[in-house]
């Protein structure tokens, strides 16, 4: 962690901090505090002057907050015994915590670096510009060509700061539709009501993935874009498993003189590893959040085209103009003061992105999606395009009878975190037909093929327990939760399975301190 966040939080360290994790992975906190202690929390509370003898502001939580603790303690259990298998989430490092956790947190910074609408930034700045300088280190960028916004607060805002930027009011907006693996911010709507705010105060239309094969129609794509001439298409997913086509986007984007846009929120950390092909050669702007493959903090970044963008035939150039448009969308447009502590844990983050252990983190986050699917699949459960270049499968529980609803609930039943999410062919979000599992958080843990293989017992088994109860209660989740409830043989059948799975899951390090 760099000096600058050293001399700017010096004077405001506490003299003893708690306890933290004794695993060896965990680096010490004297690369950033000097000294740890390792006394228990209830033991010490934090010491400053005399004159600020305040147990509110210098007590521990433990201490000040009790009932609070407890369910963060709570939380902290529950994310060591089970698997987490939500494609979205990640743990992240112990520096990344630091920073999370410093006196950044007390400093207003509206502005850019070196121009800020208050004093007192001089250190603010060198953290934030060292930020971006790593953010586009981390994706091997060419600072003359290409700039980087670190304040949006995480990945929705940054793609709204996007389209305000660039989109004119009620402009048009392509996106991969949401039930065929799309997000919400890409302008989702029903035919009843506009959900997304994208939808709301821009004109969106989705494209979609072929029904048979599951791979996105790039032909119709092409053929919708022509029809409806967009000014910004997205490139994005949040549950598709295949690498995108950006050559192919950048064709349709150039034929119809629209800005091309990937969000590459879900495979940021596989990008900047080179596992999977990256979108910058294509792309006008890229947007990512930080926390999930990347394990950074829960932030956004916005990464934009600069310098020369065309030459018209009589060799004039014809420059990118919308640096200026996406900063003053971040602020003043949408954002007040950007969170700096968040922006301290960005640029350790990014710098952690460039060593060679978070390339072989990524490799192995792949290979245990690709054993997490041919697992499944060999035990006759369907997966959406047949496989995964990424971190996620998308599995169709109709395969299995029955919905994502149970799946999902019975799986978290037995502690194993994960989402139901629509399939391509759902008519509700509501009520969708498939789950979503991701490997980031338990390679962060440390398993790897051999263990992916019992994880998928575990999933087996559980869905298994789920076609036994739909038998007795039917498709609906109200249902489902009461036939359990009510019987004690399934019930033990539950409690059994899960007590295998947490003592399974506690013999893997989590990442941070010990007790939250």
């Amino acid at each position: 962690m760099s000096n600058i966040l050293v001399k700017t939080c010096l004077n405001s360290l506490p003299s003893k901090i708690g306890r933290f994790s004794s695993f060896s992975f965990v680096q010490p906190l004297q690369v950033v505090y000097g000294k740890i202690y390792s006394e228990t929390p209830t033991s010490k509370q934090f010491h400053t002057s005399p004159k600020m003898n305040s147990s509110i502001m210098n007590g521990n939580l433990w201490e000040t907050d009790p009932e609070l603790y407890e369910v963060i303690k709570k939380e902290k259990e529950r994310q060591r015994s089970g698997l987490e298998m939500i494609a979205s989430e990640n743990f992240t490092s112990v520096p990344v915590l630091q920073c999370l956790s410093t006196c950044l947190h007390n400093k207003y910074s509206e502005g850019m670096p070196h121009q800020r609408y208050y004093g007192g930034n001089e250190y603010i700045d060198e953290i934030e510009i060292m930020a971006q300088q790593r953010s586009l280190a981390a994706y091997r960028l060419d600072p003359e060509q290409w700039g980087v916004n670190v304040q949006p607060y995480s990945g929705s805002p940054a793609n709204f700061a996007v389209y305000t930027g660039v989109v004119e009011p009620h402009g048009r907006i392509m996106g991969l539709d949401l039930p065929d693996g799309g997000h919400l911010t890409h302008g989702f709507f029903t035919a009843n009501k506009k959900i997304s705010a994208t939808s709301i105060f821009f004109e969106s239309m989705p494209y979609k993935v072929d029904p048979v094969s599951g791979l996105i129609d790039y032909e119709q794509l092409a053929i919708t874009a022509k029809l409806f001439k967009p000014r910004l298409i997205i490139a994005g997913m949040s549950c598709y498993s295949r690498c995108l086509d950006y050559k192919t986007f950048r064709k349709i984007a150039d034929d119809n003189g629209a800005y091309l846009m990937a969000d590459m929120a879900h495979i940021s950390g596989l990008v900047a590893a080179g596992i999977i092909p990256s979108p910058f050669e294509y792309c006008d702007i890229v947007t990512t959040t930080t926390h999930k493959t990347l394990r950074g903090p829960r932030a956004g970044v916005i990464f934009y085209r600069k310098g020369v963008r065309s030459v018209k035939a009589n060799g004039q150039k014809v420059m990118f103009d919308i640096e200026n448009k996406i900063n003053q969308s971040v602020f003043p447009g949408l954002q007040g003061g950007p969170h700096n502590h968040a922006i301290a844990a960005i640029a350790t983050a990014m710098k952690q992105a460039t060593t060679p252990e978070f390339v072989e983190y990524q490799k192995q986050v792949v290979k245990n999606a690709q054993r997490l699917c041919s697992g499944l699949v060999s035990r006759g459960y369907s997966v959406a395009t047949g496989g995964t270049d990424v971190h996620l499968i998308l599995v169709d529980m109709r395969s299995a009878g029955l919905t994502g609803s149970p799946a999902e609930r019975i799986l978290e039943l037995c502690s194993i975190a994960c989402n139901k999410n629509t399939v391509p062919g759902d008519k509700s979000a509501l009520n969708p037909s498939g789950i979503r599992l991701g490997t980031p958080a338990l390679t962060t843990r440390g398993l790897k093929e051999a263990d992916i293989d019992r994880v998928v017992d575990y999933i087996d088994k559980a869905l298994k327990i789920a076609q036994e109860v739909t038998k007795i209660s039917g498709p609906k989740v109200a249902d489902f939760n009461k036939t359990i409830e009510e019987s004690a043989d399934f019930k033990a059948k539950i409690t059994k399975l899960r007590e295998e799975i947490e003592n399974y899951s506690r013999a893997f390090p989590l990442p941070g301190f010990e007790t939250y």
